[in-house]
């Protein structure tokens, strides 16, 4: 069966965004009809501490129109008259700095769409990025380690990390911090599992090769309809791509590499890989150890390096610490031998799957009408493989391809165990 496998998801209607209860005036639901707390079945309900929370299903009544989530008099806010999204994007002309992208005349779509009337563009592209399964599935995709403890980074929990970086050097030098999060959260929904041993695995499939950023903006992210500048952004965020268009994506791109360095560094150390004694002197000495002080001082540099030159660059010192740190861990945890062989082992179940989804493609979807073996079917099947989770890709390959459970990569927590790790 198929069924748990990834699928390309819609744009959410611009009537919703999946952001349910933000409406206009003009589009406001009707009231429905009022609900009796005697449908609730509590009499079914055993324990007083279930009854209490079924309890409250509808909050609690007042003297106006409304229902509180919590008993009392309520938290007042005064009076408040909501800033329209022309009234937002009005403000960013004087809060923003000169160089920043503003959300008043952007929103560029493939496909044209109403604009929001409380959410400028950009704010709808994070939350329509943030409500995609492309994001969700980041949880079961490999950072580092395959098959993480519970401490260690997936690509969810990077995409985060790299989110908070960015926008907290995005407020600091007033770019626009709505823009910036969209491509920090996005950046990575591109990856296929098994880190990035899967562009090498997926790249002779494609004309071109597979890089994560080019196919989670073009191929991953498309059905969302996203704003030109959030593309551009996720697109171009690798270092090895051209410049960004906006300075939002090039901090991003900076961010990106902050956040990697240091978060993978600390789940080496807790893995036992690595040893901060190990470190390069001029890490330690210019930025810490941990990871929080090498947060702060990158952040620190960029802020520094924006604010005195006027361009998205890093305090020279700070950047070469960083290039430092960098080189230390693709030496001692991206190329140790253990990794390189976990990437041999992810390279082969990947390849295993599309060539058999490639020779099968109408398993992909019974009304696709693909050739076995074309160029279509074999893009299907990159496109489906590519979007796995690693626990789905590895479990695929198990059930479709007879593979051998000794030759699947394991993490680090599960290295004793012959089996797909959950089964």
């Amino acid at each position: 069966m198929l069924d748990s496998g990834p699928r390309v998801e819609l744009a959410e209607s611009p009537a919703s965004d999946g952001l349910p209860g933000v409406f206009s005036s003009a589009r406001r639901p009707s009231r429905p009809e009022a609900v009796t707390p005697s449908r609730y079945p509590l009499s079914m309900i055993e324990s007083e501490r279930a009854r209490r929370w079924a309890s409250t299903m509808e909050g609690h009544p007042t003297v106006s129109d409304i229902r509180l989530a919590h008993s009392g008099p309520g938290v007042v806010t005064g009076a408040v008259e909501p800033l329209s999204r022309e009234e937002r994007e009005q403000a960013e002309s004087i809060l923003l700095a000169a160089g920043a992208t503003r959300a008043a005349g952007a929103g560029r779509r493939a496909r044209p769409e109403a604009p929001d009337p409380l959410r400028t563009c950009f704010e709808r592209d994070r939350d329509r990025i943030l409500h995609s399964t492309a994001f969700r599935r980041l949880a079961g995709k490999t950072q580092v380690f395959v098959f993480p403890d519970d401490h260690q980074r997936t690509r969810l929990t990077h995409a985060l990390e790299v989110a908070q970086v960015a926008t907290a050097v995005a407020r600091a030098t007033r770019l626009n911090v709505a823009l910036t999060e969209a491509i920090a959260l996005g950046h990575d929904c591109g990856h296929g599992p098994g880190g990035h041993a899967s562009e090498e695995a997926l790249g002779p499939y494609l004309p071109g090769g597979y890089d994560h950023a080019v196919w989670g903006a073009d191929v991953v992210l498309e059905p969302l309809n996203l704003c030109t500048e959030t593309l551009d952004g996720i697109r171009n965020h690798s270092w090895s791509r051209p410049a960004p268009a906006t300075p939002e994506g090039a901090v991003v791109s900076w961010a990106d590499r902050c956040a990697y360095t240091a978060h993978d560094l600390e789940d080496a150390v807790r893995a036992g890989v690595v040893s901060l004694s190990m470190l390069p002197p001029v890490v330690v000495e210019r930025c810490g150890a941990s990871r929080g002080s090498q947060l702060r001082a990158f952040i620190d540099g960029l802020v520094e390096g924006i604010t005195t030159t006027g361009q998205v660059g890093m305090r020279a010192d700070l950047a070469e610490a960083l290039a430092a740190l960098r080189a230390f861990n693709y030496e001692h945890i991206y190329l140790r031998p253990a990794s390189v062989a976990q990437a041999d082992a992810v390279i082969s179940v990947l390849q295993g799957l599309v060539e058999h989804f490639a020779d099968r493609p109408n398993a992909l979807g019974p009304n696709l009408g693909l050739a076995a073996g074309s160029p279509e079917a074999v893009r299907a099947a990159v496109t489906y493989v590519g979007g796995m989770t690693d626990r789905f890709a590895f479990q695929s390959a198990v059930a479709h391809l007879g593979w051998d459970p000794s030759r699947l990569p394991v993490g680090i927590d599960t290295a004793g165990l012959r089996r797909v790790p959950g089964w």
